[in-house]
């Protein structure tokens, strides 16, 4: 396993497309109301990325057909934007990569439209709180398989469960980089596998579930649920090591 270090240059160029995701992400948060279309929305956010010069990163990627991954409901992940309407009581998922000049960025967040269950405000809760306290935790020496450890300890002691099969990643260079970070341990040892270190940059993405992390695709090969069939919530931001810290570089 190879993963990149950067220097502070490279960091630089990283931070403009992780910005203009951030601001998308803020931007669908805004619009994220009842009576928008799917379609509605990932065109808002198209334009927008296009308006400052970057590119949807998403569009085309391992052929998928829009800009934004946009996941409504028990659809956890990797939701093909259509013609749906929001509606009141529904959570949403927005999960935007960019890039600009050669250089990835990528978050997602998951947002309620209306008035939400008290079960999907936990949900969404459980992820937005799993990945800001795995961000906390980070420090250079620590593996990663701890760092895996400690997102699946947040998600259980929530009483929910994370999706299997899909992980956070480095980025830079490329959409997704070495190294893949689960959102679970992946077997019972901790001490193997490569640490983090000054310069790396990396996805973490809490992907939650509410009975069974067992992963189930659509009919459309893309979009991604639980076999519970129940909602689930997704939350992500791109990460650098600098000075022996983390930075989100995606802070919305």
């Amino acid at each position: 396993m190879s993963i990149n270090i950067r220097n502070t240059k490279e960091i630089d160029f990283l931070r403009k497309p992780n910005y203009i995701v951030g601001q998308t992400l803020k931007l669908l948060q805004d619009y994220a109301q009842e009576g928008i279309t799917l379609l509605e929305l990932d065109k808002i956010a198209e334009d927008f990325i296009r308006k400052n010069r970057a590119r949807p990163a998403f569009k085309g990627l391992y052929g998928f057909p829009n800009a934004v991954c946009i996941s409504v409901n028990s659809v956890i992940i990797h939701g093909i934007p259509n013609d749906y309407s929001l509606k009141s009581g529904d959570i949403v998922g927005f999960d935007v990569g960019v890039e600009l000049d050669g250089w990835y960025g990528d978050a997602a967040v998951t947002v309620g439209v209306g008035k939400i269950s008290q079960k999907d405000c936990e949900l969404i809760a459980c992820a937005k709180d799993t990945l800001y306290e795995a961000i906390d935790h980070i420090k250079i020496g620590l593996r990663f398989k701890e760092l895996s450890k400690i997102i699946e300890d947040c998600i259980l002691k929530r009483g929910f469960v994370p999706l299997r099969g899909f992980c956070g990643h480095g980025i830079g260079r490329k959409p997704h980089e070495e190294p893949e970070i689960p959102n679970y341990l992946d077997g019972k040892v901790m001490t193997s596998g490569p640490k983090i270190k000054e310069g790396m940059v990396f996805c973490l993405e809490p992907m939650i579930c509410q009975l069974d992390g067992e992963p189930k695709i659509l009919p459309d090969k893309w979009g991604i649920t639980s076999i519970d069939g129940l909602n689930g919530s997704h939350y992500e931001h791109t990460i650098a090591i600098i000075n022996g810290k983390p930075e989100i570089l995606t802070e919305i």
